[in-house]
């Protein structure tokens, strides 16, 4: 199969406006990767509430054969190499029954593409996986020249997992972890107009130092494990060094079945706030605004009970901003111990121990934020990512070309 050099890079994903984590991720990985290829184009093919130039919205999961136009839109547009984001809930389709395939459709879509340069990118590899998990991307892995996964732990437990059923483990996977933006930071100088940007400043009880639990509000994202108890955190951290610290919860939902948590973090949050101690800033958590609010916070608590990585901790990342989450959880877990710029917690009186320590230690806050800022610059950068997935695009090309499927050595 001949290439020319205008071919473009295609990707397959949801897309904005949805109000998806996928698609978000998406629109800022397209923008890098489009950085760094000026004479090719970068498009995506979304599902139908996916919208922009460059954007063709064709697939409509109400259809069985929801894949048969993206093959057709594939053929049309010959692309240099196409990169898949995968989620499951993204492509699963249901009968009239309410009943599930699997995510059979995503198989079938990449037989049909089996002529192209395939790179996939999962979103969700858990550390322990059901059969039903480990069979899917025992199958994924075989029609795909490159599968992405996102943290080293992944790659190592699926080789446990597979060689515990007896399985061979592909070794066509790269780890790429979730890229983060370094434009995005701002001076002690400038805080005080983001304050005033978002009216901070009108709030008469806000003092200078700000405790964040910012972004999507769902069941997982357990605000109220830090709630219950932040009155009695807000009192000892006075007690301790004189300052006012407040709780600053910003987001909004966007699942209806997680109406009721947001409900109830909600009510939690205007409780403390009638008591000048918290304020909560409704907004939905995508551009340049995710980034101010996250901004203004001294740092970041991430509580988290179902997670294998996060674009929230990827925007705290880019801001250097030191942050708490929970452990064992995942790639939670895995980006903290490997940019040392996090404490865990796994207990609520760890949190309210590690939230007293952090507002108390300014030194701590710093030295956590120049770890981060090395781990951004070093490793994480959307600049570096871009470039591991041209060699990702190169290797795929490669295997596609040769007939021979590309080999990584195991982590361990």
């Amino acid at each position: 199969m001949e290439y020319g050099k205008e071919d473009p890079i295609v990707m397959i994903s949801s897309y904005p406006p949805r109000l998806c984590g996928i698609g978000t991720f998406c629109e800022e990985a397209r923008e890098f990767i489009q950085k760094r290829h000026s004479g090719r184009e970068v498009v995506v093919i979304s599902h139908l509430d996916g919208a922009g130039e460059g954007v063709f919205p064709v697939i409509d999961m109400k259809q069985r054969g929801w894949w048969r136009p993206v093959t057709q839109k594939i053929s049309e547009l010959h692309p240099y190499v196409v990169h898949i984001q995968h989620e499951y809930g993204l492509y699963e389709y249901y009968d009239e029954r309410g009943l599930g395939d699997m995510n059979e459709g995503f198989l079938d879509l990449l037989d049909a593409l089996a002529d192209w340069p395939l790179v996939v990118e999962p979103h969700t590899i858990h550390g322990r996986m059901r059969d039903a998990e480990a069979n899917f991307v025992y199958e994924m892995s075989q029609r795909t020249d490159i599968l992405i996964f996102k943290c080293h732990y992944q790659k190592w437990r699926l080789d446990w997992i597979f060689s515990g059923r007896g399985w061979k483990t592909p070794l066509n996977i790269m780890v790429i972890p979730h890229g983060s933006r370094s434009d995005k930071r701002w001076g002690v100088q400038e805080i005080p107009a983001l304050r005033a940007e978002i009216g901070l400043d009108k709030i008469a009880h806000i003092g200078r130092h700000v405790v964040g639990l910012v972004g999507w509000i769902q069941s997982n994202k357990r605000w109220d494990i830090l709630t219950c108890m932040w009155e009695g955190i807000a009192a000892e951290i006075e007690k301790k060094t004189g300052e006012h610290w407040d709780l600053l919860a910003a987001g909004t939902f966007r699942d209806p079945d997680h109406l009721p948590d947001y409900l109830k973090y909600r009510q939690e949050i205007e409780i403390l706030e009638k008591k000048g101690l918290a304020h909560y800033f409704e907004f939905i958590p995508r551009g340049d605004l995710y980034y101010k609010i996250m901004g203004m916070c001294d740092f970041i608590v991430l509580p988290s009970t179902d997670e294998t990585q996060s674009g929230t901790l990827a925007r705290i990342i880019a801001l250097n901003k030191p942050f708490i989450t929970t452990a064992p959880m995942e790639g939670l877990t895995a980006q903290t111990l490997e940019s040392e710029g996090g404490l865990l917690f796994t207990t609520k009186e760890m949190l309210r121990s590690k939230v007293i320590r952090l507002a108390c230690d300014e030194k701590l806050r710093f030295e956590l934020g120049q770890k981060l800022k090395d781990y951004l610059e070093n490793v994480v950068s959307w600049d570096i990512v871009s470039r591991q997935y041209d060699e990702a695009y190169e290797t795929a090309r490669d295997a596609k070309r040769t007939g021979i499927k590309a080999v990584f050595p195991l982590e361990f």
